[in-house]
């Protein structure tokens, strides 16, 4: 009895491990061609079907070996030509699926044979892709659209994207750009990840890059918080680097996709990342591991806030800049320019204005997406005239005291300097005169925008 039962309990674990075995996954990849005549455009320096047939070519010869790994062609734009009437349902299932030993050739010699012909179908071709992939329970449905245009046949491919996925047919397609004006990546992006290649040089990695998640599906989310600890913050650089040798290895600037979320990224699961967020001042996270097969998320506070410097009124010839430190903090963050914006993330800042004389200000407060505008009164001028070299110097004149605030240029027989309202004094003595009592003295105010001329004799 207790033989029969343990034969009994064996064989239902090897019938368990055999089924395990079998329900493998497998990917399936659809690649969706763009064939259509606006493929004989020039890119770069020649036509970008030509570019496309190379690097499709070359995408096949890499991955014909790969295992669990089945791929098919659906091309359209390719039958009929586009004058004088389009043909919309110029789209075809040229290589069923079939496993990528034996069919990555096949698409190759293909696609090799390919002459541009006809209009851009995007929403039927992926419609007609749910014919394209036979039911399998254990596959998982990849499509790849390589396209040089949007749509030109009235169709919605994102309505047609999203029935699909939401029925289960393919999972997020991956849409690729060659050569594509980036004003319609809104419009691509819509369906699916949208990737630009903008020239021949980025089409390989590009495709290999998107071969990696669409595989191995390993992802990237990087979360920039705000201080609600909500992931809004975003369009900043990112520096990935290997913590261990400390070589940079990826660059991003961060972005919220066309589904208000963090993009998705693909990077080595293998590394362990050292992150610098290049906002002011930086953020760097050490150590950060990758965990293979998962989306990963990586979050990092980074609240920021804006500042804004002005002069009032209308801005005149004189654009002074301003150095930037945290509070209490010598180290300089960054030198901004009157006129313009910057982010910054929260906190307080001492800003030194280099005007003359120079003006600061202490524990600037940034706060959560709100903008400090701090505004300058316009400079002034004074026009200096000297017939010949000398000493100077000019002094602010606060009633009491004098504080300097710059020398005259000794070489220099004519000389215009920019300052802020005030009352000033300049001190000044021929280099021939060997008495004191020969320094000349002029008193004179600056008012904004308007210039004060000085002879000295």
């Amino acid at each position: 009895m207790f033989q029969t039962a343990l034969k009994f309990i064996l064989l239902s674990l090897f019938i368990q491990l055999q089924f395990s075995f079998a329900q493998k996954t497998i990917n399936r990849i659809l690649f969706i061609f763009d064939d259509s005549y606006s493929m004989y455009a020039p890119w770069n320096t020649e036509p970008k079907i030509n570019v496309a047939k190379r690097v499709m070519g070359r995408f096949m010869d890499s991955i014909q070996n790969i295992p669990d790994l089945e791929i098919a062609l659906r091309c359209y734009g390719h039958t009929t030509f586009f004058q004088p009437v389009r043909n919309c349902k110029d789209s075809k299932l040229e290589v069923p699926f079939a496993p990528a030993s034996v069919n990555a050739q096949k698409i190759k010699k293909f696609i090799n044979g390919l002459d541009p012909k006809g209009t851009t179908p995007i929403a039927y071709s992926i419609a007609q892709a749910e014919k394209d992939f036979s039911e399998c329970s254990n596959c998982r449905n990849i499509i790849i659209l390589i396209t040089d245009g949007i749509e030109e046949c009235e169709g919605n491919p994102c309505e047609v994207s999203a029935l699909l996925q939401k029925k289960g047919i393919f999972i997020r397609p991956f849409v690729i750009g060659i050569g594509l004006d980036m004003k319609f990546a809104d419009a691509l992006g819509c369906m699916g990840k949208f990737v630009d290649v903008s020239n021949e040089n980025n089409f390989y990695p590009v495709l290999k890059n998107v071969l990696t998640e669409a595989l191995l599906r390993t992802t990237v989310q990087v979360n920039l918080l705000d201080i609600y600890k909500k992931p809004t913050e975003t369009d900043v650089v990112m520096s990935f680097y290997n913590s261990e040798n400390k070589q940079l290895l990826y660059n991003y600037v961060h972005t919220i996709n066309n589904y208000g979320r963090p993009d998705t990224l693909v990077i080595d699961p293998d590394v362990t990342y050292d992150l610098e967020i290049h906002t002011i001042p930086k953020i760097v996270k050490k150590n950060i591991k990758i965990e293979k097969g998962k989306h990963n998320i990586i979050s990092i506070d980074a609240p920021q806030g804006y500042l804004n410097l002005q002069i009032e009124g209308n801005i005149n010839d004189y654009f002074p800049t301003t150095i930037v430190k945290k509070a209490n903090d010598t180290t300089i963050l960054n030198v901004q320019d009157f006129g313009k914006t910057e982010r910054y993330l929260v906190g307080k800042y001492d800003l030194e204005i280099l005007t003359l004389p120079r003006i600061y200000l202490k524990n600037v407060e940034i706060k959560q997406s709100h903008t400090n505008t701090i505004k300058i009164p316009a400079s002034g001028s004074v026009f200096i005239s000297k017939p010949a070299k000398g000493f100077g110097t000019i002094f602010l004149d606060n009633g009491k005291t004098l504080e300097w605030v710059c020398n005259l240029d000794y070489n220099l027989d004519m000389q215009n300097i920019y300052l802020q309202p005030g009352k000033y004094k300049l001190e000044f003595r021929y280099v021939h005169q060997k008495e004191m009592i020969k320094t000349i003295e002029k008193s004179f105010e600056i008012k904004s925008k308007e210039s004060v001329r000085l002879i000295l004799n």
